[in-house]
C-alpha cells in the first residue's frame, strides 16, 4: 500500500534497462531511431521490447509575465506538427527554443526572448522540467517564468534564416486563463505554465512587483 506521506519513487531505473540495439533510421534536422531494449517487469522478470523512437534535443520553453500590469506575453506562429489542425495551424505558445551544445539554460531562456519577441527578460524562475511525449518521443523542456515590460512587446520578430515568422500577442491574465478553457491554446508547454501561474501569480506579483 503506498504511504501518502512519502513522495513517491519509482520501482526501477535507468539501471534496470539494458540498450540491446539502436538504429539510427533516418538523420535530419532531428532524428528517427529504432531501439531494441531489455528491462525489469513490475513481477520481476525481464521484458525485451523494439520500439520506434524520435529524438529532439533539449529545449527550454519560457512563459513571459508582466506582474505590474498582470499580463502575459505570448506568440503565434505556424506549426508544421498541426499543419492539418481544424481550427488553425497557427498557435499560441510560449517562448521556446532548443539548447546548443555548452549553452545554459538561462542563456536558452535570455537568448529565445530577445529572438522571438524583442523583450529582455527580467526576473526569472524555474518551474520544471517534463517530458512532453515520452510514448515516442525523446526530449525534455526545462519551464521558466520570466518578468518582462508587457508595454514593450509589439511587432513580428524571428530569425528569418530559420524560416521564423513570429507575431508577438499580450493578453490579460485572466484572459489567457479563459483561452486555456476555451480550448484556444491547446499546446502542452503553454498549458502546464499557464495552469502554474493561475496557481502561483499572487507570490509572483508578491516577488516581482
Amino acid at each position: 500500500m503506498s504511504d501518502n506521506n512519502k513522495h513517491w519513487q519509482p520501482q526501477y531505473d535507468s539501471a534496470d534497462v539494458a540498450l540491446e540495439a539502436d538504429k539510427l533510421l533516418a538523420q535530419s534536422f532531428y532524428q528517427y531511431r529504432q531501439l531494441t531494449v531489455t528491462h525489469r517487469s513490475f513481477s520481476g522478470e525481464k521484458i525485451t521490447v523494439q520500439r520506434d523512437l524520435f529524438w529532439r534535443p533539449n529545449a527550454v520553453a519560457v512563459l513571459l509575465y508582466d506582474a505590474q500590469a498582470d499580463k502575459v506575453v505570448m506568440i503565434e506562429q505556424f506549426r508544421i506538427g498541426t499543419y492539418d489542425h481544424p481550427r488553425s495551424p497557427w498557435l499560441l505558445e510560449l517562448v521556446a527554443g532548443i539548447i546548443e551544445p555548452g549553452e545554459e539554460l538561462t542563456e536558452v531562456a535570455n537568448r529565445e526572448c530577445l529572438e522571438e519577441t524583442g523583450l529582455q527578460i527580467g526576473q526569472l524562475q524555474h518551474i520544471f522540467k517534463f517530458t512532453p511525449s515520452p510514448g515516442g518521443v525523446r526530449e525534455y523542456i526545462d519551464l521558466f517564468c520570466a518578468s518582462v515590460n508587457s508595454a514593450q512587446a509589439v511587432g513580428l520578430h524571428g530569425l528569418a534564416e530559420e524560416g521564423e515568422d513570429i507575431k508577438v500577442h499580450v493578453f490579460d491574465s485572466e484572459q489567457a486563463f479563459s483561452m486555456l478553457q476555451s480550448g484556444d491554446i491547446d499546446n502542452a508547454p503553454a498549458i502546464i505554465a499557464l495552469q502554474w501561474l493561475q496557481l502561483h501569480r499572487q507570490s509572483l506579483q508578491d516577488a516581482w512587483r
